[in-house]
């Protein structure tokens, strides 16, 4: 999948967009707009970015985790080089390699949180100036409706290509959406 980004000002031809996408044939897990005006989002039923989404708590998250098994790493070689488990076993060494890759985990998420998410830095500047961002993670077979939806939207302006979610995700919340609106 590919994602591509577009930024307006007018969330009326946002919601028109988002619609004619969706009767083309894309769902709606895969358009995203990112805004500071939430409640704009909501009045306009586009699909926002959640908000946990918008901070870089999973890059922080997998950072930490290297971080971690980094640390793991250098207790068990310190452990092996100077030959403590010969006198205490290897079970005080595993267990603080847990506690070392545990809380850098638990710490790089932390520090995630207060960052915003990497692929959206790139519009801080937008959206502080009350644009909005539109976002289309799209398989190669929907490029010409993704590219028919936008030419009748001279307001888009393309700011860019990055990387999508992955398609089996898109996948799990489409089968997802389906069984909600089933289920009792």
């Amino acid at each position: 999948m590919k994602r591509h980004y577009y930024i307006s000002d007018d969330l009326d031809d946002l919601e028109l967009v988002e619609q004619q996408l969706e009767e083309a044939g894309v769902s709606t897990p895969q358009i995203h707009v990112l805004s500071e005006d939430e409640a704009g989002l909501a009045e306009h039923h586009l699909h926002s970015v959640e908000g946990v989404l918008k901070r870089d708590v999973v890059h922080g998250t997998r950072l930490g985790a290297v971080v971690g098994l980094i640390g793991a790493g250098l207790i068990i070689s310190l452990f092996w080089w100077h030959e403590v488990h010969e006198t205490y076993t290897w079970i005080p060494a595993i267990f603080l390699s847990i506690i070392v890759l545990g809380f850098c985990t638990w710490e790089g998420g932390l520090i995630g949180i207060g960052e915003p998410h990497v692929e959206f830095k790139r519009f801080k500047d937008d959206l502080d100036a009350g644009k909005h961002v539109l976002f289309v993670d799209f398989d190669p077979e929907q490029e010409d409706i993704l590219r028919k939806v936008v030419a009748e939207h001279p307001k888009l302006q393309d700011a860019g290509e990055g990387s999508a979610t992955p398609k089996a995700v898109v996948s799990a919340q489409n089968v997802f959406s389906r069984f909600m609106k089933t289920a009792p």
